[in-house]
C-alpha cells in the first residue's frame, strides 16, 4: 500500500505550531498502522513448521522401503551442536536408508501471487552422498505410501554426492514432467545450519536465496526447458556481401613522402676508420661495415583511421520462433496440498527445520534473520563438538597403537625371543 498526502497549514504562534505537529504525528502514525494493516491482510502464511510440541500430529512417517528393511526414520532434536538446546527439528537417523515423511496443508494456489518455499537444514554428519531437499505435493497423496515415485509439483534443496557433486535442485513439474533448472547451482557443504529459500513470482520470474543471500535469479522461459524459446537464430539468414568488417582502414588522404623509396636501409658506418696497416694492393679497396641507417623508417604504410562504413561482426540475427507458444500460467503450480521430505543418505544425521510456505519474501527474510542471529553461539558449540571429536579419535588411536604394541611384544616374547626348540615344542602341545 502506498500513500502520498500533502500536509496544508500556515503557523501563526508556538502553541499551534506544536498543536499541529502532534496532529501530523498523529496523523503519520495511523497511516503507518494502516500499512502494515494492509500488508498484514494481504500476505498469507500458508504452512510454518519449527518442530514444537505437537509436530507429530501435522506429520506422517512413510512406510515405504519398510518391508524391504530398507525405509529410515527420524527423531526430534536440535543435533549436537546448536544455538539452542530447545530450538529443535527432525533429523534423518539411520544410515543407508530411505526417509520420508509429509505433512498435509491448506490447499492454496500460487496464481497471482507470490510463491515462497524456504527451509533451513544441517548436514551434521560426513553425509558422503544424500539429498536435503524438500518437495511440494499436488493431488491427493497416500502419506503412509510416500516416496521417491510420488509426484511432485516442487522439488528445492542440496542435494551431495561426494567431492564433485554439490547440487541445490529446482525442479519444477509442468503438465506432468518434471523440469530441472539449467543453471549449476551449489549447495552448501559445512555442519551449520544454513537456509534455502526460493522465490516464483507471478511475472514467471524466480529468485534463490542461501542464507539470505540472492545465489541466482532469472526467469522461467530461459532457465528451464519448459516451453520453447520465444526467440531463435534464423539459420537461413547470411551475411550481406556489402558487410564491412574492418574496423580501421588506410587515410586516403595521407601519401607517400617523396624520395621515401630512395633512403637505403643501411649505409656505412661513419665511425669507421681504415686500419693504419692496410695495403689496397694486398687487401683490395677498403670499405666501412654497413649499420642500420637511422633515416630508414622501413616500408612506407599509410596511417590507420576509423572506417566510417564498419558494421561491427555480424552476427546471425534473432527471429521470432514459430514454435513458441506462451502460456501466460507457466509459473502455476498444481494446487498443492502437502509439503514432504524424501531423501536417501548413505550417512545420516541432517537436521530438518524451520519450513515455510507462503507468499510474502520480506516475511521469509525476517525469520531467516531471527535464526541465524545466533550463528555464532552454534559455530562455536561446533568448534567445542570438534575439540571433543579430535581429542577422542587421537585417545582411540594413541589406544590402539598401545594395544598393538603390547600384543607385538607378548608374540616377541613367545616366538621371537627363543632358541631353545624345546621352547617352540612346549608352545605347540600348550596350543594342541
Amino acid at each position: 500500500m502506498t500513500c502520498s498526502f500533502k500536509w496544508v497549514r500556515r503557523f501563526t504562534g508556538g502553541d499551534d505550531r506544536a498543536s499541529a505537529m502532534d496532529e501530523r504525528r498523529r496523523f503519520l502514525l495511523l497511516l503507518l498502522t494502516l500499512h502494515f494493516a494492509v500488508d498484514f491482510a494481504l500476505s498469507e502464511i500458508i504452512f510454518e513448521e519449527r518442530f514444537e510440541d505437537g509436530w507429530k500430529s501435522r506429520w506422517v512417517l512413510s512406510d515405504w522401503k519398510r518391508s524391504e528393511g530398507k525405509a529410515g526414520t527420524f527423531k526430534h532434536t536440535a543435533g549436537k551442536w546448536n544455538a539452542d538446546p530447545d530450538d529443535r527439528g527432525i533429523q534423518t537417523y539411520n544410515d543407508a536408508k530411505h526417509s520420508a515423511i509429509s505433512a498435509k496443508i491448506p490447499e492454496f494456489s500460487n496464481k497471482n501471487r507470490t510463491l515462497v518455499v524456504q527451509y533451513s537444514i544441517k548436514f551434521e554428519q560426513d553425509i558422503e552422498c544424500g539429498g536435503g531437499y524438500i518437495k511440494l505435493l499436488s493431488g491427493y497423496v497416500n502419506q503412509k505410501k510416500f516416496g521417491g515415485d510420488t509426484p511432485y509439483s516442487l522439488m528445492f534443496g542440496p542435494d551431495i554426492c561426494g567431492p564433485q557433486t554439490k547440487t541445490l535442485h529446482v525442479i519444477l513439474s509442468y503438465q506432468g514432467q518434471n523440469y530441472p533448472i539449467k543453471k549449476d547451482l551449489q549447495c552448501e557443504t559445512d555442519k551449520l545450519t544454513h537456509f534455502y529459500t526460493f522465490i516464483l513470482r507471478p511475472d514467471a520470474t524466480y529468485s534463490v536465496l542461501v542464507d539470505n543471500r540472492e545465489r541466482e535469479s532469472g526467469s522461467m522461459y530461459t532457465d528451464w526447458d519448459i516451453l520453447p524459446p520465444r526467440k531463435i537464430k534464423d539459420i537461413h539468414a547470411k551475411k550481406p556481401a556489402d558487410w564491412d568488417l574492418r574496423e580501421y582502414i588506410d587515410d586516403p588522404d595521407d601519401l607517400k613522402p617523396e624520395g621515401y623509396d630512395s633512403i637505403p636501409a643501411e649505409i656505412p658506418d661513419p665511425k669507421a676508420k681504415k686500419p693504419a696497416d692496410w695495403d689496397e694492393d694486398e687487401d683490395g679497396i677498403w670499405r666501412p661495415k654497413k649499420v642500420p641507417n637511422p633515416a630508414y623508417k622501413g616500408p612506407w604504410k599509410p596511417k590507420k583511421i576509423k572506417n566510417p562504413n564498419y558494421k561491427g561482426k555480424w552476427k546471425i540475427p534473432w527471429i521470432d520462433n514459430p514454435e513458441f507458444e506462451d502460456d501466460p500460467d507457466l509459473y502455476v503450480l498444481k494446487p498443492i496440498k502437502y509439503v514432504g521430505i524424501e531423501v536417501w543418505q548413505v550417512k545420516a544425521g541432517s537436521v530438518f527445520d524451520n519450513i515455510l510456505i507462503c507468499d510474502d519474501p520480506q516475511y521469509a527474510k525476517e525469520v531467516v534473520n531471527e535464526i541465524l542471529a545466533n550463528r555464532e553461539i552454534e559455530k562455536d558449540a561446533f568448534e567445542e563438538a570438534e575439540k571433543v571429536r579430535i581429542a577422542k579419535e587421537e585417545q582411540d588411536s594413541k589406544r590402539s597403537k598401545e594395544e598393538g604394541e603390547r600384543r607385538g611384544k607378548d608374540k616377541d616374547h613367545r616366538y621371537g625371543r627363543r632358541h631353545d626348540p624345546e621352547d617352540y615344542l612346549d608352545d605347540y602341545h600348550d596350543e594342541l
